[in-house]
């Protein structure tokens, strides 16, 4: 039997600055996890992921991340999601919280 499909969003990093980003419905690169599109289905995510890995020349190591719908958009379910969202944690980036 297999299992339900969760919703995922597509994340990668960006191949110049190395910042974390999220795949828009309309296709573009966003950093802002709330601005990603949520995929409802196993087809549709995996459309998505392959026309981000056509995307060498943007992005590094596109991926599928389980997300879940939030009041603001996209919402990460798995603490190394949540972590991602909140930018390098080595030093001050301008995404950690003050």
């Amino acid at each position: 039997m297999s299992r339900q499909f969760t919703p995922k969003v597509v994340t990668a990093n960006a191949l110049l600055e190395g910042d974390v980003v999220y795949l828009t419905k309309q296709g573009h690169w966003t950093r802002q996890h709330a601005e990603a599109d949520l995929i409802e289905d196993a087809v549709t995510a995996e459309i998505r992921l392959l026309e981000a890995q056509a995307l060498a020349h943007e992005v590094v190591g596109p991926y599928l991340a389980d997300a879940v719908a939030g009041k603001n958009g996209p919402e990460p379910v798995h603490f190394r999601e949540a972590f991602r969202t909140r930018g390098p944690s080595n030093y001050a980036h301008g995404k950690q919280p003050v």
